[in-house]
């Protein structure tokens, strides 16, 4: 399977050396606004970038001021947008209340759920305003960089809504209950040093300097032993939820698979001949 790369709805695709998907969210004038279109786009996208073995990291970052600042909802009700749709248009569904209670399971939702069911690491490269659809989308990813400049938040009640996407559960991981519900309560939009001791991003970085950070990252990240880095990855986000025991036999499973491989037999060898590891050979042969 090969992953369609190009200007698409609302975002940027491109396959960079060594195996990272950069998608850039490309309508700055906007502040780079979700629409019903780009969220099934970067859905299809998305689910592209997990099968295809050319991609082992997927980066999410935007044009301009904002990462992105949210659902555009003018472009809800019929604006041209830019770019080659992956997926043929459908109505936005919420008109009612069954319609919008089924636009958020299979499209809004499923954006957010599709992020996290990537086995392959995901980075967003906060360079703006990440707020509501923007700010869940960050928060589903498994590392966040943000620009010293940006700031994120939920402040959904600013409007009387809810953080509809995942955005309590996704805050609850990273802040535990009385503190997510405070943040979201407070409608708090914060800067990126708040971010930081908040638990909500892993790493401020200079605004000019975020897109090689997120770069150099997601190119180490690429190179480390994937089949294992995959296996941990489901692991960790699974012990967040399972009992000990559970816990435990989980990662059993996994260690069988990852013990057998040949990257581990490659690990080994290069520690006794004092050497680099070489991993990922199995990559390199399936491309």
């Amino acid at each position: 399977m090969t992953v369609k790369t190009g200007n698409f709805t609302g975002f940027q695709l491109d396959i960079r050396e060594p195996g990272i998907a950069w998608f850039e969210f490309n309508s700055p004038e906007r502040l780079n606004g979700m629409t019903t279109a780009i969220k099934r786009d970067l859905i299809e996208a998305v689910t592209q970038a997990q099968m295809n073995n050319d991609v082992r990291v997927l980066v999410f970052t935007g044009q301009g001021r904002a990462f992105c600042a949210g659902d555009d909802l003018k472009a809800y009700k019929g604006a041209k947008l830019d770019g080659e749709p992956l997926v043929p248009a459908i109505p936005p569904g919420h008109d009612n209340a069954l319609g919008t209670y089924n636009g958020l399971r299979t499209i809004s939702q499923a954006l957010n759920t599709a992020v996290r069911n990537v086995d392959k690491i995901t980075i967003a490269a906060i360079n703006g305003v990440a707020i509501q659809t923007g700010f869940s989308l960050a928060l589903s990813c498994d590392f966040r960089l943000m620009a010293d400049t940006a700031r994120i938040g939920s402040a959904t009640l600013r409007f009387g809504l809810l953080p509809d996407e995942g955005g309590q559960y996704l805050l609850v991981q990273q802040m535990g209950v009385s503190r997510a519900l405070e943040f979201l309560l407070k409608k708090k939009i914060v800067g990126a040093e708040e971010a930081l001791a908040l638990n909500l991003v892993n790493e401020v970085v200079p605004a000019a300097e975020l897109a090689a950070r997120a770069q150099a990252f997601a190119a180490e990240l690429a190179d480390g032993p994937q089949v294992s880095m995959r296996l941990l990855k489901r692991t960790v986000y699974n012990a967040a939820e399972l009992s000990w025991a559970q816990a435990l036999d989980d990662i059993a499973a996994k260690t069988a698979i990852s013990d057998h491989h040949p990257d581990a037999r490659e690990g080994v060898s290069a520690f006794h001949e004092k050497r680099d590891a070489r991993f990922n050979a199995w990559l390199e042969r399936s491309s």
